[in-house]
């Protein structure tokens, strides 16, 4: 259900609401909230609530720190793991100068403009995400060990899982918060799990996104565990994944899905380090079904991007590159502003590569581009590619790519 501002004060005064707490993100996509009372909801909505840049990394410095936040009263939720008397609402913000002028770091906003503009040129698109974590047990001082939760393997049952109760209380939670999670499993790491989402509008999958993660570290510290969503946890083990499952809405033009995989291969290359912004992200690649090649193919998992067999309102692309380290509005709104490429250009989609990339040849191999091997790679890809510098601003490629 979505509120007006009105209805939020409303469902506050009526369900025993006693701390509200206003979401945003770093440019990193690192969540951040200041809490505030019920009594402060009227100014929220009127006027924002100040909070200090200066103290966030990549927010700017003390010369120029005031920022203010304004809630989004439509993606009002309750945090069911809190008392039920004296309750908890979460809503995410946006973030702005305190003359009103936009925030230049406020991804949120950045995505906001893409499906703007994605809306202007008549396309609407829609985002699932599959997002892999591992669980950790925790020292006697409650710091995380190296120690995985269990040494169970790919969609194995308790009680080699036992992950399972974990995901059980995950996916349960994100119902009470109208996020709705369509299937979990193990994975093929010793602690590792996935659970995936049902696609939802745009700006909606990013919240739920950053939602997500929050939920799983608490409820994991809740059973004496840590969930990790770093690229590569384990040096010898899978990385974690973040496939993004991306659809168009045009049904005038059928061809636009083709159209879309063709702009998201031609600027991914580019793209990487917003997808991929951690050192650690590049051990990840080319190994344990994590891509390396720039390439496509139906069904195919050795692939970049791979079309999965479904049919109608379930047909999408899934990029496989991202891990769960992305923010996800600068992953989304560079998707979107790729594939609007590929669609009103009309790029044409390359030859399918329907077979093994991890067991070809290297002469089969040659043929390909490659992702940035490195985070230095990227980023010198993206400091002089023209597409990033038109769609990131200034202020976010340098904090990215200093």
């Amino acid at each position: 259900m979505k509120f007006s501002s009105q209805e939020v004060i409303q469902y506050v005064q009526e369900e025993d609401v006693k701390f509200i707490r206003l979401a945003f993100c770093d440019v990193f996509g690192k969540q951040k909230n200041i809490s505030i009372m019920p009594e402060e909801l009227p100014r929220a909505f009127d006027t924002g609530i100040a909070i200090d840049g200066s103290a966030i990394k990549g927010f700017g410095d003390e010369t120029h720190s005031d920022l203010l936040l304004h809630p989004d009263p439509e993606t009002l939720m309750l945090l069911p793991w809190r008392p039920e008397h004296g309750r908890v609402v979460l809503m995410y913000t946006t973030v702005t100068w305190p003359d009103g002028t936009p925030f230049a770091q406020d991804t949120r906003t950045l995505l906001k403009n893409a499906i703007a503009e994605a809306k202007a040129a008549g396309y609407q698109f829609s985002f699932g995400a599959e997002l892999e974590f591992y669980l950790f047990l925790l020292d006697e001082n409650g710091e995380r060990t190296d120690k995985p939760y269990d040494t169970a393997a790919y969609m194995d049952i308790a009680p080699e899982d036992k992950g399972e109760n974990v995901r059980r209380e995950i996916c349960l939670t994100l119902e009470q918060m109208n996020i709705f999670p369509e299937s979990s499993h193990h994975e093929e790491g010793p602690g590792q799990n996935e659970i995936d989402f049902r696609f939802s509008e745009t700006l909606n999958a990013a919240d739920n996104a950053q939602t997500f993660q929050n939920v799983v570290k608490t409820i994991a510290r809740r059973y004496g565990l840590y969930a990790d969503f770093s690229a590569k946890p384990l040096k010898d083990g899978p990385g974690n994944g973040y496939h993004i499952n991306i659809s168009v809405n045009n049904n005038e033009s059928p061809e636009d899905f083709n159209y879309m995989i063709a702009g998201i291969l031609k600027h991914v290359h580019d793209m990487t380090p917003f997808l991929n912004p951690t050192k650690n992200s590049y051990d990840r690649f080319g190994s344990n079904k994590a891509p390396k090649y720039i390439s496509w193919s139906h069904e195919n998992r050795s692939q970049l991007i791979r079309i999965p067999a479904a049919t109608g309102q379930y047909t999408r692309c899934e990029l496989r590159s991202p891990d769960p380290s992305a923010n996800p509005y600068l992953a989304y709104t560079l998707m979107i502003y790729a594939a609007l490429d590929g669609i009103i250009n009309k790029l044409p989609l390359p030859e399918a590569a329907d077979f093994n990339l991890f067991k070809a040849d290297m002469q089969t191999l040659e043929q390909f581009k490659t992702l940035p091997l490195s985070y230095g790679e990227a980023c010198e890809a993206a400091k002089s590619s023209e597409f990033i510098k038109a769609h990131i601003p200034a202020s976010i490629l340098d904090i990215y790519c200093k």
